[in-house]
């Protein structure tokens, strides 16, 4: 079987991406909340650069093909769906110019024959940056502004007779609404036992969790997370402590480092600092193992 995914940390065996088109390039940054109008040619030469660390990595690229369909976010492939040890999910984004891309993942996972276990319907919002595997019967969740509570329920529908549990966090305000805002922006799973995580957001009960679970917590730098928007923290982890970041944040770096981490960096100011997505949201992991 090349899918199922029950951990964020196992081996990286195959993922969904899709490169950036017009949309992006040519996107209203006050439209899609980007902090400035992007950089074309950079950010396509960035994202070509990410993806030979993904393949150098041993991972199968699957790929969502480009159209001119005025999605400028899609190339976040993480968010709109949710790959289980059993199939996938198609979430529902709660940005609304977002909405459009869960027809793009139904027809992906079709395509490749992987089982879709259920859709999130309105009025559910679930985003896959608010979701994060602990273990293959434990899925946590962010509940805040891209995942709410309704959307929560849905997916313990459709996860429950599996025997997932799902443990629910509120997550803080921060900069509010319009911000990107996940679960994965405090905390980023690095191996079996240690997380990377962002002490004066995350939420104490999320923190509790992990250290009853026996992580680590290394804690990430202050002034490297404000500078980031978040994205210091935002580590895809290819395997147990061999992990992908953005460049340009070396006391974090140095922090994993220390911890036994393999971490390799990508330039990614014109990639990912603009829009709020790092490296984990560029990737939908369909199979780990």
């Amino acid at each position: 079987m090349s899918f199922g995914v029950g951990s964020m940390v196992a081996p990286l065996r195959r993922v969904v991406m899709r490169r950036p088109g017009r949309a992006t390039f040519e996107a209203d940054p006050e439209l899609w909340h980007y902090t400035r109008r992007l950089d074309a040619a950079r950010l396509a030469h960035q994202y070509e650069l990410f993806t030979h660390h993904i393949e150098r990595a041993g991972a199968e690229i699957e790929w969502i093909p480009a159209a001119d369909d005025g999605l400028a976010d899609s190339i976040f492939v993480f968010d709109p769906s949710l790959m289980t040890p059993h199939g996938a999910i198609v979430l529902r984004p709660s940005k609304s110019l977002r909405v459009p891309e869960a027809a793009l993942h139904e027809t992906l996972h079709n395509r490749l024959d992987i089982p879709v276990l259920g859709t999130i319907e309105e009025p559910g919002t679930a985003e896959g940056g608010d979701l994060a595997w602990l273990d293959e019967t434990t899925l946590l969740a962010g509940r805040g502004f891209r995942t709410n509570q309704a959307g929560i329920d849905q997916l313990r529908d459709i996860l429950g007779p599996l025997g997932v549990e799902i443990r629910v966090f509120d997550l803080p305000m921060w900069r509010g609404s319009a911000a990107c805002l996940h679960l994965l922006s405090l905390m980023s799973p690095l191996d079996r036992d240690l997380a990377l995580v962002y002490p004066p957001l995350i939420p104490v009960a999320l923190y509790q969790t992990l250290r009853e679970r026996g992580f680590e917590c290394l804690e990430a730098n202050e002034k490297e997370f404000m500078a980031s928007g978040g994205l210091s923290v935002n580590v895809l982890a290819l395997g147990p402590r061999k992990c992908l970041t953005l460049a340009g944040f070396p006391r974090t770096l140095r922090t994993m480092k220390d911890a036994g981490c393999e971490v390799t960096c990508f330039m990614a100011d014109a990639l990912c600092l603009p829009c709020e997505g790092g490296p984990t949201c560029l990737t939908l992991p369909l199979w780990r193992g």
